[in-house]
């Protein structure tokens, strides 16, 4: 498991992250793309929570670093968006699991459709 920034896009079932190409994690997407991602709200009184399980895909394209890039990106990337070691991690939910007030719901994405 690993802390990510918030995506950088999102685009139906697809969330875009910035990452290192050369991290642990991207290293082993390359070989096992299965992924879940989570997404929390903690509220005041409530708590409310979102798991998706999908695949992740290691991209190198141009066209997508270049959309998502940001100029504060240079922090982590010194040589820019054709640095090698900036790429982008694409993330496709198949199927989640919701939970609020104490209670779970499973769902397959093509039945929110």
């Amino acid at each position: 498991m690993e802390a990510m920034f918030t995506p950088r896009k999102i685009e139906e079932n697809c969330f875009y992250f910035s990452t290192n190409t050369f991290s642990m994690r991207a290293q082993q997407f390359m070989k096992n793309p299965k992924a879940s991602i989570y997404v929390y709200h903690r509220g005041r009184f409530k708590y409310e929570g979102i798991m998706l399980i999908g695949t992740m895909e290691v991209l190198h394209d141009d066209g997508i670093k270049q959309e998502i890039w940001r100029t504060g990106d240079t922090i982590y990337y010194k040589q820019g968006v054709n640095d090698p070691d900036y790429c982008v991690l694409k993330f496709t939910a198949i199927k989640g699991r919701h939970y609020c007030d104490l209670q779970t719901e499973s769902f397959n994405i093509g039945d929110l459709e």
